[in-house]
């Protein structure tokens, strides 16, 4: 279950995301069988188990060791890998581990990774992201960093007794793993989601997938769906599985606001993506920055207006090898006017324009030497320890295309707030800047900014510049 940076969504209290129920699929023979799968399909639901331990019996094979991409904590993996598979509903509402609506998802096939890599240790949980002092702990979520890649999944093996990720149990216990004709069906799959439940599958077995239930009958062999795996000839398998780039990939990345993104906290989510996310760029005041995950979401950022405090943006996208998407494509876009304030919407697509390197807002063309204001400030109220006040800016005799106000703190001040402008600095110097919406001002126009100052030292005389 991933963790959102404030502020939260509409999950849980904690802002988490709600995700889909973990449902196992066993194969229990007999009364006293049938009875554990019940009460072990419960307890897995809320989370924990309470059942006796045995030694775990299965491990994956070996393969060829594939090196982690360079600054992530990611485990090694080896490539074709062999694990145990289950299967869980649907992503949770608004958006799965990855930050992305299943309605949303380039395939309806996607799967779950495992957060931890703890065998033996069924009630150990991390708060996520997991420090890169545990390194040696994470799953292959790898901290989200394993989000909007593709998987290439063979069936194995079907478990014909009970496979219900009790733990210290093996895989398949009152029973054994057989061959049968679904062995050998494929299907390409989306990292959407992530297992972090306290049982074998999600913590013994490092290669475990956790696969999207209704996935499991499309599975391909001999050029056709296989129609009847589940639920009667499933039992929870053995699969053989590996990563690929995008299957047939066309066209660029989609870009869409989640839900609670405001102009001041830009969440994004990146998707349809070649092969995989590694990391999110945004230009801002003439460099180029590393967004921060959000949470442990790998396909969601947080980024930064070109100008802080306006709307409008440019961001250029690492995949998972690191490299820079087409070549250091920059992607530029706004703030969608659907959003206003607050996007309400689990994701709310934008446009964007691309471009082979940052480019200049557009109003941002006129010469300094032509472009003149003044602003003067007006107290309009006050009380002890602080008062409010206007800002008017006035154009002089050329049209301003963005203003910046600013003023030497005296001891004892504070601003503790500003509307129609965005406060960029409270330090020995107050800096006042236009909103996206009023930096423009007409030849010997008026704007007005509204101020509250907490402390009684007055506001001293103000320097107005334009671009």
């Amino acid at each position: 279950m991933a963790t959102i940076s404030p502020p939260p969504g509409p999950g849980d209290p904690a802002g988490r995301p709600q995700h889909g129920a973990r449902r196992p699929r066993s194969r229990p023979r007999g009364r006293r069988a049938a009875l554990a799968a019940v009460v072990g399909t419960a307890a897995l639901l809320m989370g924990a188990w309470q059942v006796p331990s045995q030694a775990l019996t299965s491990a994956p094979d070996d393969g060829v060791p594939i090196k982690a991409p360079e600054g992530t904590t990611a485990v090694e993996v080896t490539e074709p890998v062999k694990g145990n598979a289950t299967w869980f509903y649907a992503l949770g509402a608004p958006y799965g581990g990855c930050g992305m609506p299943q309605g949303e998802l380039d395939s309806p096939h996607f799967v779950a990774l495992n957060v931890y890599d703890l065998p033996g240790d069924y009630s150990t949980f991390y708060d996520r992201p997991m420090d890169p002092s545990l390194a040696d702990k994470m799953g292959l979520w790898d901290n989200g960093h394993n989000c909007g890649r593709w998987v290439r999944v063979k069936i194995g093996d079907r478990c014909t007794g009970v496979n219900d990720g009790q733990p210290n149990k093996p895989f398949c216990h009152q029973g054994s793993w057989v061959s049968d004709k679904y062995n050998g069906a494929t299907l390409d799959m989306l990292v959407a989601d992530s297992c972090g439940d306290g049982n074998a599958w999600c913590r013994d077995d490092p290669y475990h997938l956790d696969l999207a239930q209704a996935s499991l009958n499309q599975f391909v062999k001999n050029g056709k769906p296989v129609g009847d795996m589940e639920p009667d000839h499933w039992g929870n398998r053995q699969i053989e599985w590996e990563f690929i780039e995008a299957p047939e990939y066309t066209g660029d990345i989609r870009i869409g606001f989640l839900q609670s993104a405001m102009p001041w906290w830009p969440a994004i989510a990146v998707s349809h993506l070649p092969d995989g996310l590694h990391g999110v760029e945004y230009y801002q005041e003439g460099a180029w920055k590393s967004a921060k995950m959000n949470g442990d979401m790998g396909q969601s950022y947080i980024i930064g207006a070109t100008v802080p405090g306006e709307t409008r943006f440019q961001i250029r996208i690492r995949d998972v090898n690191d490299e820079l998407l087409n070549d250091g494509r920059v992607y530029n876009f706004t703030f969608p006017d659907s959003c206003k304030d607050s996007c309400n919407g689990a994701y709310t697509q934008t446009t964007y324009t691309t471009s082979t390197g940052p480019q200049p807002d557009p109003t941002d063309t006129q010469d300094p030497q032509t472009a003149t204001c003044s602003a003067k400030f007006t107290k309009t109220n006050s009380w002890d320890g602080g008062y409010l006040g206007d800002i008017v800016v006035k154009a002089d005799d050329e049209p301003l295309n963005g203003w910046t106000v600013s003023w030497d703190k005296p001891d004892g001040q504070k601003v503790a707030s500003v509307w129609n402008g965005s406060l960029i600095s409270d330090g020995p110097t107050v800096t006042v800047r236009n909103a996206s919406w009023n930096r423009s001002v007409a030849a010997k126009g008026t704007v007005t900014v509204g101020v509250v100052v907490e402390g009684n030292s007055p506001i001293p005389d103000l320097t107005c510049t334009s671009p």
